[in-house]
């Protein structure tokens, strides 16, 4: 059964010098840097208690309410960085979850956590940030190339969270359309229209993911 190895969370941040001659160290304005915390934390219907977006119109908002990232991937990550330490959080991510990847989960997967009861939206869909985070100009192309990307939860019932939970998974209606397949389609099967559509008639797909993959299957 997955669980839950580490819980973080950041309020927004602006950090850089503006006029900075290396694009890396201009001012930027970000809720990446995330810390881990200890005992409970309340799960809101957007977002968890003392975490925050800079980004509003790209992050947040009830389908993107947790960001999930796999700790399975951290040794790899490691490894290909040179960063024994890269810490849990470290891919921006609010649960460090261990016992799952992409490969084994699903749109519209239905979790109990405690008191909370959350459900996968939709791929991340990493952006820049993430490469000016650790300074690798093409870090976040790696993750799409990758598909290591983790996914978004929004939230059904809120409640206490802490790290070490059981995941218990309480439904799986699309067993078909995992995070790593969304992944697939999304970024490296880019012309397939009919399965663009095909995704984006998923009803538990975030909105977002369904309108771009609805306006890519309408193309001529």
């Amino acid at each position: 059964m997955p669980k839950i190895v580490s819980i973080q969370v950041g309020l927004p941040q602006t950090l850089g010098t503006e006029a900075a001659p290396n694009p890396m160290d201009q001012r930027w304005t970000t809720g990446f840097f995330k810390q881990p915390i200890a005992g409970d934390v309340w799960l809101s219907y957007t977002n968890l208690a003392g975490d925050g977006q800079a980004d509003l119109k790209n992050h947040g908002g009830v389908d993107k309410a947790v960001l999930a990232y796999s700790a399975e991937h951290y040794p790899d990550w490691r490894s290909h960085l040179h960063n024994p330490n890269l810490p849990y959080g470290g891919f921006g991510e609010n649960f460090t979850v261990a016992g799952q990847t992409e490969a084994d989960v699903c749109i519209g997967d239905t979790y109990a956590i405690g008191s909370a009861r959350v459900q996968v939206s939709q791929p991340r869909q990493p952006c820049w940030k993430l490469s000016r985070r650790w300074r690798v100009e093409d870090l976040a192309l790696q993750v799409k190339a990758n598909g290591r990307s983790g996914w978004y939860f929004r939230v059904l019932e809120e409640g206490a969270v802490k790290p070490g939970l059981a995941m218990v998974l309480c439904d799986r209606p699309y067993p078909e359309w995992t995070v790593a397949h969304a992944n697939h389609i999304m970024h490296h099967n880019r012309g397939d229209r009919a399965a663009a559509i095909e995704l984006a008639s998923c009803p538990l797909l975030s909105r977002n993911w369904q309108e771009k993959l609805l306006k890519r299957g309408a193309r001529s």
